[in-house]
């Protein structure tokens, strides 16, 4: 993987995790309007890096923003196990 796209998946990595942490804080204070401010900024931004992502290098799920490729490139990505972030 090239450093680019190392960032760009951390990123997504990190975004993904603040909108789970958004989406549970919201469903014990569903009237915290800052929080639901904050969660749809933070989902926005995750749609667009990962549409972004997967236009230039793989899906990122099986039901992605963009449709497979030819050849099936799905099994040639890294397991995220194996990213080497270093």
């Amino acid at each position: 993987m090239d450093r680019h796209q190392l960032e760009l998946l951390r990123r997504i990595q990190e975004l993904e995790f603040v909108a789970v942490d958004l989406n549970l804080f919201l469903d014990t204070h569903p009237n915290d309007k800052a929080a639901l401010r904050d969660f749809t900024r933070v989902t926005d931004e995750l749609k667009k890096l990962k549409h972004a992502y997967e236009q230039r290098y793989a899906l990122l799920t099986v039901e992605g923003y963009c449709p497979g490729r030819y050849p099936w490139n799905w099994i040639e990505t890294p397991w995220p196990w194996e990213i080497d972030y270093c």
